[in-house]
C-alpha cells in the first residue's frame, strides 16, 4: 500500500517536475545537487579533476571513482536526470551497493545490477539526451520509473554481503563520461 501511494505521488510530481527550473527541488524534496558545486558529496582534490560542475550539471570524464553523497540514507524517493555517450555504462548505487543501471544497451537503463528480469521496457531516450529516473527504495526493494514509465516494480536488491539498512547514494564510475542534474531526495 505504501509503495502504491508513493507511485501515485511520483507520477503527480513528475508532471510538475517537467516544468520546474533546473536544480530546483519540487515540494517535499531536498536538492542533493545545487547546480553550482559539489556541496553535499564526498570528494577530494583528485576527484575534483574529474567530477566537475559545468552549465548546471555534474559532469564526469570517466577517470576517477564513484561520487558518493556525504550523508547516508535509508528509505527514500530519489529523482535524477542523467545522460551518457554512445557505448556508455554507469549507474546509481543505492545504500552504497550496485546499482540501478545507466547504459547504452538494448536492454535499456533502470534495471538492478545482476537481475536478469528487469527492466521491463527500454525507455531510454537516444544517447546524448537527458533521461529522468524516479527511484523508490523501501527496505531493500527498489522501484524505478524511467521517463515516466515504471520499468522496475519493488524488486529486491541483491548483494553478496547483503544490502545494509542505510548507506550513501553514489554516481557510479565506470570509465564513461556522464552528466547528472536535478538530483532530489525525499526521505521516507
Amino acid at each position: 500500500m505504501k509503495t502504491a501511494i508513493l507511485l501515485i505521488l511520483c507520477i503527480l510530481l513528475i508532471a510538475s517536475f517537467a516544468v520546474a527550473k533546473d536544480n530546483t527541488p519540487p515540494p517535499g524534496f531536498t536538492a542533493l545537487f545545487n547546480g553550482t558545486d559539489l556541496t553535499g558529496w564526498k570528494h577530494d582534490a583528485e576527484a575534483d579533476k574529474h567530477w566537475k560542475v559545468v552549465d548546471g550539471a555534474i559532469t564526469y570524464d570517466g577517470k576517477n571513482q564513484n561520487l558518493p553523497t556525504a550523508k547516508d540514507y535509508k528509505d527514500f524517493v530519489l529523482m535524477v536526470d542523467w545522460k551518457i555517450d554512445k557505448g556508455g555504462d554507469s549507474g546509481i548505487y543505492l545504500h552504497g551497493q550496485p546499482q540501478v543501471q545507466i547504459w547504452d544497451n538494448p536492454l535499456g537503463s533502470g534495471g538492478l545490477y545482476n537481475d536478469q528480469n528487469n527492466p521491463t521496457k527500454n525507455m531510454d531516450r537516444p544517447v546524448g539526451q537527458w533521461n529522468r529516473f524516479v527511484i523508490i527504495m523501501i527496505n531493500n526493494r527498489v522501484t524505478v520509473i524511467e521517463n515516466g514509465v515504471r520499468v522496475v516494480n519493488a524488486m529486491p536488491m541483491h548483494s553478496i554481503s547483503g544490502v545494509p539498512p542505510v548507506g550513501t547514494i553514489e554516481l557510479q564510475h565506470h570509465n564513461s563520461p556522464l552528466w547528472f542534474k536535478n538530483i532530489y531526495i525525499r526521505e521516507l
